[in-house]
C-alpha cells in the first residue's frame, strides 16, 4: 500500500510540474501545412531528469516530433537525483541521468519495471568554468582543481596557480568557487575525477549533493552557469554545452594541457570499462578518470537515458522504444551534436545500445 501510494503521489507531482510548464515542449510536433504524420505513433510522454542534457533533449524533441506529429515529449530538467526518484516512484515514462542506478536503486527499479533498460545516450565534456577579466586561457592541473573546489586555494595569483600558468598576469582577488546546491549527476561526475586524479587534494569523495561548507550553492546547470557570469572572480563547473562565453580550464593530463572538446571528451570511452554483475539491458561504464593518455578529456559526463524494460500499455512501450531509437540513432546523436556539442556514439557502440532498446515490450 504505501509504494502503490508513493507512485501515486509521485505521478500526481510529476503530472503537475509537466503540465504547468513543459506543454510547449510539444509544440514541435504541430505541422503548419495541415499534412497528416507517416507515422502511426501517437501519445504523450514524459520524462525528467538531467540538466545538462535539456539542449541534447530539446533537439530530440524536435526531430522525433517532427517523424511523428501526434506524438508529445515532455522533458523536465530538475536533475538527475530527481529525475531518477520520480521514475523509480512510477512518476515518468523515462528518466535522464547523468550517473548509473546504483545497487539500491537497481532493485526499486526491478520491482517497477521487470527488468531496467538504461543505456549511454548523451557524452559530454564537464568544463571547469571561470570568470576572471584579464586571463584568458586558464590552465590547472588536477591538484589545484581540488584544492580551489575543497577551499584550500583562495586567491587567483596562488603559487600553484602561477606554476600551471607562468604566462600569466594573475590577480591577487579573491576566488569564489561555485558548485550545484541540487542532486546532480554533473556533480557526482565532477567529485568522481576529483576524487581519483587530484592527488589527495579533495578529500570528500565521490557524492550527488555538495560536500563542503564555502563558495557559492546554485541550482542546476543554468543557475551554475549564471552564477560564474555575474560575478568575476568566480569558478564553477558545467556541462559545456552550457558555458557560452566563459572561460573552459585546460586539465592537465599526463604531460599536457587539453580544453574540453567534444574530440578529447569522445576519447574518454576508449578507457571506460563497463560495470560488472549488470544484466545487458543496463549498460553502466566506469571511466578513467585519472588516465594520462594523450588528447584524452577525462572530465565527462556519460548521461544515460532510463526506461522500463515491460510496460502495461504496450502502446507507451511502443513510444518509449521508438523515442529512445531516435535518441541513439546516427540523425538523433547528430542533433544533439550540433545544437550541444556533444560527442556522437560510436556506430558499434550504438549497435550494442539498440539491442538493449528492442527488449523493451508492452
Amino acid at each position: 500500500m504505501k509504494s502503490k501510494s508513493m507512485r501515486k503521489a509521485a505521478a500526481l507531482g510529476a503530472g503537475a510540474v509537466l503540465a504547468l510548464g513543459l506543454t510547449a515542449c510539444g509544440a514541435g510536433n504541430e505541422s503548419g501545412d495541415g499534412d497528416e504524420s507517416s507515422s502511426d505513433l501517437s501519445g504523450t510522454l514524459n520524462g525528467a531528469g538531467a540538466s545538462s542534457q535539456q539542449a541534447a533533449v530539446s533537439a530530440w524533441q524536435q526531430g522525433f516530433q517532427t517523424e511523428n506529429s501526434d506524438v508529445t515529449v515532455n522533458y523536465d530538467p530538475i536533475g538527475s537525483g530527481g529525475g531518477r526518484e520520480q521514475f523509480l516512484a512510477g512518476g515518468t515514462d523515462f528518466a535522464g541521468s547523468d550517473a548509473y542506478l546504483d545497487d539500491e536503486e537497481l532493485t526499486q527499479a526491478n520491482d517497477l519495471c521487470g527488468q531496467i533498460v538504461s543505456v549511454p545516450t548523451y557524452v559530454s565534456p564537464i568544463a571547469v568554468i571561470y570568470n576572471l577579466p584579464g586571463v584568458d586561457g586558464l590552465q590547472l592541473s588536477p591538484s589545484t582543481i581540488g584544492s580551489i573546489f575543497a577551499g584550500d586555494i583562495t586567491t587567483w595569483n596562488d603559487p600553484a596557480i602561477a606554476e600551471d600558468n607562468p604566462d600569466a598576469e594573475l590577480p591577487d582577488s579573491a576566488i569564489t568557487p561555485v558548485h550545484r546546491s541540487d542532486d546532480s549527476g554533473t556533480t557526482e561526475n565532477f567529485t568522481e575525477y576529483l576524487d581519483a586524479a587530484s592527488e589527495g587534494t579533495w578529500t570528500a569523495g565521490v557524492v550527488e549533493t555538495w560536500p563542503t561548507q564555502g563558495g557559492e550553492a546554485a541550482n542546476g546547470t543554468s543557475g551554475v552557469v549564471a552564477a560564474v557570469e555575474s560575478g568575476e572572480g568566480t569558478i564553477g563547473y558545467a556541462d559545456a554545452s552550457q558555458a557560452g562565453d566563459l572561460g573552459q580550464v585546460a586539465v592537465k593530463v599526463g604531460d599536457e594541457y587539453v580544453a574540453p572538446t567534444e574530440e578529447a571528451a569522445a576519447r574518454v570511452l576508449d578507457t571506460a570499462e563497463e560495470v560488472e554483475g549488470r544484466e545487458d539491458t543496463d549498460i553502466a561504464l566506469e571511466l578513467d578518470r585519472a588516465t594520462t593518455e594523450d588528447g584524452v578529456y577525462p572530465i565527462v559526463l556519460v548521461s544515460y537515458q532510463m526506461a522500463c524494460q515491460t510496460y502495461e500499455d504496450a502502446d507507451k512501450a511502443e513510444l518509449v522504444k521508438s523515442w529512445l531509437t531516435y535518441v541513439v540513432s546516427e540523425d538523433g546523436q547528430q542533433a544533439a551534436a550540433d545544437s550541444a556539442g556533444s560527442a556522437p556514439l560510436t556506430d558499434d557502440f550504438r549497435e550494442k545500445v539498440q539491442t538493449a532498446i528492442d527488449t523493451i515490450g508492452g
